[in-house]
C-alpha cells in the first residue's frame, strides 16, 4: 500500500532517494519506519538497505550484516536526514477535521491525540500510537482505552497468537513490553464512560519534556533487561552488536568489551 505525502515531503524524498542511490520506494518504506519510531528510531526491513534492520538516533545502527560498517554509516545517515524532514516539514496529508463527539468522520480514536505515526488492527482489536502526545489507542472489540506511553519509542507490534483478543505487544527501545504494563489515562468508551466525565476517562495529554540538548554517554551502557532464565538469544546477539559499535570507536577498552561479551554469552 502506498504512504500518501504532501507534494513537498514527495519532492524531498524524490531528492533524497537521488542522493542516497535509494529507489524512491525505499526511502518512502524507511521514512515510515522512522515516523513510527517517532523520529528517533526505526526497525525496517528493505532489501536495498540490507534486509531487516533498527536505528537508533545518537545510538546504534543495525543491519544484516552486522561487520558491514559501510552499509550502517549510510543507513544511519539516511534516517537522520529524514528524521530532520520529519521536524521540519509536513510529510503526509492532514487528516478530516470534522468530528463528532471528539472523534473525526473517519478515525475510531480522539482528535486531541493528535496524527498517529502507525496504526493497523489485528483480530477484534486496532492500535493507533501518537508520538507527540506520548499516547497509544487500543480498541478492542468497540472499547476504546487510552494509554501513556511514556518514553517508550514504540516500533513495533504484534498479537499473541491463540491469546485472548486485544493481547497486543509492543517493542521500543527497551525491548517487547505488554499494553497491560502501561499506565492507562482512560478512553472515550471506557467503563462508565456514560453521562459526566469521570476522572479515568481520557483528558488532554500533557506536554512533552524537551529533547536534552545532548545524550548522556554512559561508559559501561547498560544492555536490555533479560530473564536469566529465559533470554532471548536475539536480544543477546543486538546487545553484543552494539557494544562492538561501541568498542570500535575506542569507548570500551579491549578488556571491558570481552568482559561485557564473555557475560552476555554466558546467558545463552
Amino acid at each position: 500500500m502506498n504512504q500518501a505525502l504532501t507534494p513537498e515531503a514527495d519532492a524531498a524524498i524524490a531528492d533524497v532517494a537521488q542522493r542516497h542511490g535509494l529507489s524512491y520506494d525505499a526511502v518512502v518504506s524507511m521514512l515510515v519506519a522512522v515516523n513510527a519510531g517517532g523520529g528517533t528510531m526505526a526497525q525496517f526491513s528493505i532489501p536495498e538497505l540490507g534486509g531487516s534492520g533498527q536505528w537508533m538516533r545518537g545510538g546504534m545502527t543495525m543491519v544484516g550484516n552486522m561487520f558491514d560498517n559501510a552499509l550502517k554509516a549510510r543507513v544511519d545517515a539516511l534516517c537522520n536526514e529524514l528524521s530532520q524532514l520529519l521536524a521540519t516539514t509536513r510529510v503526509f496529508p492532514p487528516l478530516p477535521t470534522a468530528a463528532q463527539g471528539g472523534f473525526t468522520s473517519n478515525n475510531w480514536w480522539p482528535d486531541e491525540l493528535g496524527v498517529p505515526s502507525s496504526s493497523g488492527g489485528q483480530n477484534q482489536s486496532r492500535y493507533a500510537i501518537f508520538p507527540s502526545t506520548r499516547r497509544l489507542a487500543i480498541d478492542n472489540g468497540g472499547l476504546v482505552r487510552i494509554y501513556d506511553t511514556g518514553d517508550h519509542n514504540i516500533g513495533g507490534v504484534q498479537q499473541q497468537q491463540g491469546g485472548p483478543s486485544g493481547s497486543l505487544t509492543f517493542t521500543s527501545q527497551y525491548g517487547t513490553f505488554d499494553v497491560s504494563s502501561l499506565p492507562e489515562v482512560g478512553g472515550p468508551n471506557s467503563p462508565g464512560s456514560a453521562g459526566e466525565p469521570s476522572q479515568d476517562q481520557y483528558s488532554a495529554p500533557a506536554p512533552m519534556n524537551p529533547e536534552p540538548t545532548a545524550p548522556q554517554q554512559d561508559p559501561m551502557p547498560s544492555t536490555p533487561q533479560m530473564d536469566s532464565d529465559a533470554a532471548d538469544p536475539t536480544s543477546i546477539v543486538n546487545a553484543i552488536e552494539s557494544l562492538a559499535g561501541l568498542h570500535q570507536r575506542g569507548i570500551l577498552s579491549d578488556e571491558e568489551f570481552a568482559a561485557k561479551k564473555a557475560e552476555l554469552l554466558g546467558r545463552l
